[in-house]
């Protein structure tokens, strides 16, 4: 049974610092492994088509590469790579891509790696990094990703600075991220259960549009589609909690799983509301 630090908690949940995020994600991300049988750690893009979190998982990562124009592109970095699942799909489904997954989290790419190792097919590199000072020559790739990762980027700033400096001219920054929506105001009090198991940065449309205008890209595709993202995820997880449940109890308590019960419904009560969104957005260095 995995047990979980309640100091952790507190820090992830408030302090959010790198560490904070490296213990979040060696803490949790079994559960959502778990829950989809996969290793996406997104929460995916559901319609009426859609037949389980990881074909919805999978179409988040189709519509964030289309958005990215990754067809055209030859060099990407993909930041915030979580287990690299995301590049994997990438690099399978645009075979000439030269990817480089980069994650804070030094854990998560030897998981990479090792599962790289099991196939060559998959062009990965990893590098271990913060987002906010990349290790990368100026004018030197064609893509920047932040798949589900820019949410815990503080300053985002500084990460949208160094992508600018990064980028080849016209090259193209996408984020996929949940953000604060329309009604955002007095967020912790909406929020409820949220204020404390998202644990992230809670930025706005309208921060993150001011943050790159400031750093002289310029938009070319935005789209909020949290309407695709939370309800639909709850709703599976309502009609098939039984079954997640007992895959989650191998390995963690059951206070764990009534947490993330709670919180999944208290997503869908937002997103309804607009208190909370999901933003995916391309622009170009100019």
């Amino acid at each position: 049974m995995k047990k979980i630090n309640p100091l952790d908690v507190f820090l992830w949940s408030f302090r959010r610092n790198e560490n904070d995020v490296v213990k979040l994600y060696d803490s949790l991300s079994e559960v959502m492994q778990l829950s989809t049988g996969g290793d996406m750690l997104n929460f995916g893009f559901w319609d009426e088509s859609t037949i389980s979190p990881i074909d919805a998982q999978e179409k988040l990562c189709t519509i964030f590469a289309e958005l990215s124009h990754l067809k055209s592109a030859e060099n990407i970095l993909d930041v915030g790579s979580g287990l690299s699942a995301p590049a994997f799909f990438w690099a399978e489904k645009y075979p000439n891509l030269s990817i480089t997954s980069v994650n804070i989290n030094n854990s998560q790419l030897v998981s990479a790696k090792n599962k790289r190792s099991l196939n060559s097919k998959f062009e990965v590199r990893f590098i271990n990094s913060t987002a906010t000072s990349l290790p990368f020559a100026d004018d030197s790739m064609d893509r920047i990703l932040a798949f589900e990762s820019a949410q815990h980027f503080k300053p985002l700033d500084f990460f949208i600075s160094e992508c600018k400096r990064i980028l080849k001219s016209d090259g193209i920054l996408s984020l996929a991220i949940p953000i604060l929506g329309k009604d955002f105001s007095q967020p912790l009090l909406k929020l409820g259960i949220l204020s404390m198991t998202w644990s992230s940065e809670h930025y706005s449309k309208n921060h993150i549009l001011s943050t790159v205008n400031k750093n002289n890209f310029e938009i070319l595709e935005e789209k909020l589609i949290g309407a695709n993202v939370y309800p639909p995820l709850a709703d599976y997880y309502s009609k098939n909690r039984e079954s997640i449940q007992k895959k989650i109890l191998k390995n963690y308590s059951t206070s764990v799983e009534k947490i993330l019960w709670r919180s999944i419904k208290k997503m869908r009560e937002t997103s309804e509301k607009n208190i909370i969104d999901y933003l995916l957005l391309s622009c170009k260095k100019n």
